[in-house]
C-alpha cells in the first residue's frame, strides 16, 4: 500500500494498492483492470478470464464434496418416494426465506407433501425451537430439513429425534465443537468438511443439496410420473432466489457465489417468479443488479421478519396468484416504510447517546433504550459504526432483559468479544463473527458489559482510537476517467462483499463549478482535467460537510483538487457519459 493523502477534507487517510510497474500506462483501461484483479489476488491469465466471465458450468462443484451431502440426498429422496410429509424449517432473514422457498418450490414441483416453518424474531428467535418441532410432529411430518439454521440446535434435534422425526441439517453458520445428532449435517464450516465452500450463504448450501437430490432421484427406479417431473424441474430456475439470498447475506461474491449471482441476476431479469416480479414493479426496479437486490428487494423482504413474521415474504415468493402477489408485495412495501419510520425515530435517540460517548473519548459505542424495536438494532448499529468509525452495539431494554446487536470495524473482532463476555457470565446469550454479533444480558449487568466492551476494544486497538483509512484500487489522471474505462470496469461486476466496486483517486482536476440538488442535500458539478476535457460528478449527502462547503464556495473555482470515489455510467436524454460519484476530496 502507498499513502497518497495524509488527511482529506473528511479527515481520512487515502492509500492506494501498489502494483508492479505502476508508473506505466496509468490511464490505460486494460492495464488498470489487470492491476485491480492482481490486487484482489487474481494473478494468472486463466483465473482472470474465469473471473471476468463467471459461469455456473465452470464453478459448479460436485455436491458430494460436502460432508454428509450424499447421505442427506438419499434421506430426502426416500421421503419423497415414500410420500412422507416433509417440513422445511428456515429463518426470518432473506437468506433463510430464499433457502426455504427453493426447497419448498422444488419438492412441491416433484409432487412432495411439504410444509414450512419460519420462526418469529421476537417470539421464537433464531433457530430451532421445541414448540415448533412439536407442531411439526403433530402435523404428521416424518422429516425436518433445516435451511440456514440448525447447526446450533443440539437439544432441539435430540427432541425431534425423540419424537421419531428424521432430521437433515443444512446450514452455513459456524458450528460448536459438537454437532447436532441429526441424520445428516451438511455445512461447509464443519471442521471435517474439505469442500472449501465455507463462503456460501445458507441458500447456496440449500441449492447444492437440491442438485444432489436431483441426481440421487435420477439413480432410482422411478415411475414415469415422477421421472417426468424431475426432468421438467431444474433447480437452475431458482438461481434468482439463490442470488438474492447470497447478496442480502453479504457473502463474498467470489468463486461459486460470483457465478450464482451473475447467473441469478440474469434469471431475475427473466421475471419468471411472480412474487419477485410484482415486488420489483412496486419498488420501481427496471434492471436487476446487486444494488437493486441488496437495497430494494432485500429490505422489503426483510421488513416482515423485522417487524412481525417473515411468512408474508415467503408466501410472496411461493404464490402463483397475481392478486395475492400484489397484496403481499404492497404489504411488504408498507412494512418496509414502517420499519424505516421506526428506525429513524430510534436513530435520533441513539445518535444523541452515541455523540455523548464520543465526547467522552470512548473506543466503543453502546447505546440502549427502553422498549426499542428489536428488529432494527443491527441496522442502527451499522449506521453508528459508519458515522463514528467505532465498534457499535445497540440494544433494547424490556422487562429487565437487554437484547442487542453490534457491528464492528476492521481490526476489532466483535464476535470474539461477545464470546468472551459469554464465557465470563457477563451476558447470558451471544454469538457472531468479527464484523457482527448479537447478545442478551440482564439489565443489572449493563454497566459491566459496557466496561467489558470498552476494555476489550481498547486492547484490540492497542489503546488508540482508530483512524479512517480508505484504500483505493488505483490512482490516475482525471483525463483517463472516460466512458471506455467505465465499460472496462463494468466487466468486474457483479460487485459486492469480497469484490467491491473499484474506488479511484483522481488527480489533475480543477473545480469548474458545483451546485446543490435533491432538496439541497446532494451536490453535482464538473471538473476540468489536465487534458482540457470535463468530467461530471455527483456527491450524495455531502452538503453541510467540509467537502460540500469547499465545493460550493465560488472562491474555490479553478482550484486544483483530488477526488475519491467511483466512476459510473450516466444516461441523460439518450446521451451516455462517464460520471464520478464523489465521496471525498483533498487539496
Amino acid at each position: 500500500m502507498r499513502k497518497v493523502v495524509d488527511k482529506s477534507m473528511l479527515g481520512q487517510v487515502w492509500a492506494v494498492a501498489s502494483y508492479p510497474g505502476e508508473d506505466e500506462n496509468q490511464n490505460s483501461a486494460d492495464n488498470l483492470l489487470q492491476r485491480i484483479l492482481i490486487s484482489r489476488g487474481i494473478t494468472d491469465m486463466a483465473a482472470m478470464e474465469r473471473f471476468l466471465n463467471p459461469a455456473i458450468k465452470d464453478d459448479m462443484p460436485d455436491p458430494s464434496i460436502l460432508r454428509d451431502m450424499d447421505k442427506a440426498a438419499a434421506i430426502i429422496a426416500d421421503s419423497i418416494l415414500n410420500k412422507e410429509k416433509i417440513a422445511i424449517y428456515g429463518d426470518y432473514d432473506v437468506d433463510g426465506i430464499t433457502s426455504t422457498a427453493i426447497f419448498v418450490k422444488y419438492l412441491r414441483a416433484l409432487g412432495g407433501d411439504v410444509i414450512w416453518h419460519l420462526p418469529t424474531r421476537e417470539g421464537e428467535g433464531y433457530g430451532l425451537n421445541v414448540g415448533a418441532i412439536d407442531e411439526i410432529a403433530a402435523s404428521g411430518a416424518k422429516l425436518i430439513i433445516t435451511v440456514d439454521c440448525g447447526i446450533s440446535g443440539i437439544d432441539e434435534v435430540l427432541h425431534a429425534k425423540s419424537l421419531g422425526l428424521k432430521v437433515v441439517v443444512t446450514d452455513h453458520h459456524s458450528p460448536d465443537s459438537v454437532l447436532p445428532d441429526a441424520d445428516a449435517v451438511v455445512n461447509p464450516k464443519r471442521s471435517d468438511d474439505t469442500s472449501e465452500l465455507s463462503y456460501l450463504a445458507g441458500v447456496g448450501v440449500a441449492f447444492l443439496t437440491l442438485v444432489a437430490l436431483r441426481r440421487e432421484l435420477k439413480k432410482r427406479d422411478l415411475d414415469a410420473d415422477i421421472a417426468a417431473k424431475i426432468s421438467e424441474t431444474n433447480p437452475m430456475n431458482y438461481l434468482d432466489l439463490v442470488a438474492l439470498g447470497t447478496i442480502c447475506d453479504t457473502m463474498p461474491l467470489t468463486g461459486l457465489n460470483r457465478a450464482f449471482v451473475a447467473t441469478g441476476l440474469k434469471v431475475l431479469g427473466l421475471r419468471n417468479n411472480l412474487g419477485l416480479r410484482t415486488l420489483m414493479d412496486i419498488a420501481g426496479i427496471k434492471k436487476p443488479s446487486v444494488y437493486a437486490a441488496g437495497f430494494a428487494l432485500g429490505p422489503r423482504l426483510n421488513a416482515a421478519g423485522r417487524l412481525d413474521s417473515a411468512a408474508p415474504a415467503l408466501e410472496l415468493l411461493l404464490t402463483d396468484n397475481p392478486l395475492i402477489a400484489n397484496d403481499l408485495a404492497q404489504k411488504l412495501h408498507q412494512m418496509n416504510q414502517d420499519r424505516i419510520d421506526i428506525q429513524n425515530a430510534i436513530m435520533v435517540s441513539a445518535g444523541d447517546m452515541a455523540q455523548k460517548c464520543c465526547k467522552d473519548g470512548h473506543c466503543s459505542l453502546f447505546v440502549c433504550g427502553d422498549n426499542w424495536h428489536g428488529g432494527v438494532m443491527g441496522i442502527i448499529a451499522g449506521r453508528l459504526k459508519d458515522k463514528y468509525n467505532l465498534p457499535s452495539c445497540v440494544a433494547t431494554r424490556t422487562d429487565g432483559v437487554i437484547n442487542g446487536s453490534g457491528r464492528s470495524i476492521p481490526g476489532v473482532d466483535l464476535g470474539k468479544i461477545i464470546h468472551d463476555a459469554l464465557a465470563r457470565g457477563i451476558i447470558s446469550e451471544g454469538g457472531g463473527h468479527a464484523a457482527a454479533a448479537g447478545f442478551s444480558l440482564s439489565a443489572e449487568n449493563e454497566i459491566a458489559f459496557c466496561e467489558f466492551l470498552e476494555q476489550a476494544v481498547k486492547e484490540q486497538l492497542h489503546g488508540e482510537l482508530p483512524h479512517r483509512e480508505v484504500v483505493a484500487d488505483a490512482e490516475l489522471d482525471a483525463g483517463g476517467a472516460t466512458l471506455k474505462l467505465v465499460n472496462k470496469l463494468s466487466s468486474l461486476e457483479p460487485f459486492g462483499q469480497g469484490n467491491p466496486e473499484p474506488t479511484l483517486i483522481l488527480y489533475g482536476a480543477s473545480l469548474r463549478y458545483a451546485t446543490t440538488m435533491g432538496h439541497g442535500a446532494h451536490l453535482r458539478g464538473t471538473v476540468t482535467t489536465s487534458s482540457g476535457s470535463q468530467l461530471a460528478f455527483v456527491g450524495f449527502n455531502l452538503v453541510g460537510t467540509p467537502v460540500g462547503d469547499f465545493l460550493l464556495d465560488d472562491a474555490n473555482t479553478n482550484t486544483k483538487i483530488m477526488l475519491l470515489g467511483k466512476l459510473k455510467e450516466n444516461e441523460y436524454n439518450g446521451h451516455v457519459s462517464a460520471q464520478f460519484f464523489l465521496e471525498d476530496i483533498a487539496v
